[in-house]
């Protein structure tokens, strides 16, 4: 495996990008040249929405490819471009082998709930003092637990008396389903738009060993105990009415995906419905929860 390095403003980043995808890179990523330095810059944008910008004032960009001739070629096509004149080729260099799988696992370790419950990728034996255990490895559906909107939400059913009946609406993984089956929840309804997610989650509770029903959201029937939503707080705002009418007298509303600027918003927009206040705080997130 050879990697080709190459620097370029923030306004060349996307063609450049473009261009490597064209020329069969096998993956092309793009870093901040500054890192670490006091030229650095942050660029994120909130989850579900793009960057703000598309690079880096001065973006490193590096492309890998399967055989050394082959970056050679992409390198030497690149400079004969136009768009290349502000851009620089810093070099070509072997990528050592690496066990890529025990890599990235090594990534992802035990995610502490609370002392007595964990997320547990299965390629790590649980902590001595994990009493409930959800078993999950990453995959293409939000939700392993590393996520404060995530934790705050298990932290939740972890410490409530769970209910009968709980919907997840916007089950990603499932790993909210799951948590409220394991704490004593005997029909668990998991939604989402994405097909992705309801097989998912469908694995994933197969794998923990409990029954759980997953679809799209026209499965949703009904009222329910507990109604958990961790998404973000646009579409939480679209789904005031829905989301609390699947709430039954006396049960509780959890809403997560939510930043503490956005709190305001999200007490307005369910204030006809319900009173929902801040009931735990990470990281700049908070989870936001209503009683009917």
């Amino acid at each position: 495996m050879f990697e080709l390095r190459l620097m370029c403003p923030e306004d060349r980043v996307e063609a450049l990008s473009d261009a490597l995808d064209a020329l069969d890179a096998l993956s092309v990523s793009v870093e901040d040249a500054d890192a670490q330095t006091d030229a650095e810059q942050a660029l994120f944008g909130e989850p579900g929405l793009p960057a703000p910008k598309g690079g880096w004032n001065r973006s490193r960009v590096i492309a890998l490819f399967e055989k050394e001739e082959l970056a050679v070629e992409a390198a030497a096509l690149l400079q004969a471009q136009d768009f290349f004149d502000t851009c620089q080729v810093l070099g070509i260099n072997v990528v050592p082998d690496q066990d890529w799988v025990r890599l990235t696992q090594s990534q992802f370790t035990p995610v502490e709930i609370t002392p007595e419950f964990w997320i547990v990728p299965t390629w790590h034996e649980p902590p001595a003092q994990a009493r409930q255990v959800i078993r999950l490895d990453p995959g293409l559906a939000f939700g392993t637990g590393t996520h404060p909107t995530t934790r705050m939400c298990l932290r939740w059913i972890a410490s409530h008396a769970v209910p009968m009946r709980v919907l997840d609406y916007g089950c990603g993984s499932g790993i909210l389903a799951i948590g409220a089956a394991k704490y004593g929840a005997q029909e668990v309804l998991a939604v989402d738009i994405d097909n992705a997610a309801i097989q998912s989650t469908q694995l994933n509770a197969e794998a923990n060993h409990v029954a759980l029903v997953a679809g799209l959201p026209d499965k949703a029937v009904g009222t329910f105990g507990l109604v958990v939503a961790n998404i973000l707080a646009t579409p939480l705002k679209v789904l005031a009415p829905l989301l609390c009418a699947h709430v039954a007298p006396g049960g509780h509303l959890v809403l997560a995906g939510i930043l503490e600027r956005q709190a305001d918003e999200l007490i307005a927009a369910y204030a006809p419905y319900c009173q929902l206040s801040v009931s735990d705080a990470e990281d700049g997130w908070i989870l936001m929860t209503a009683t009917r």
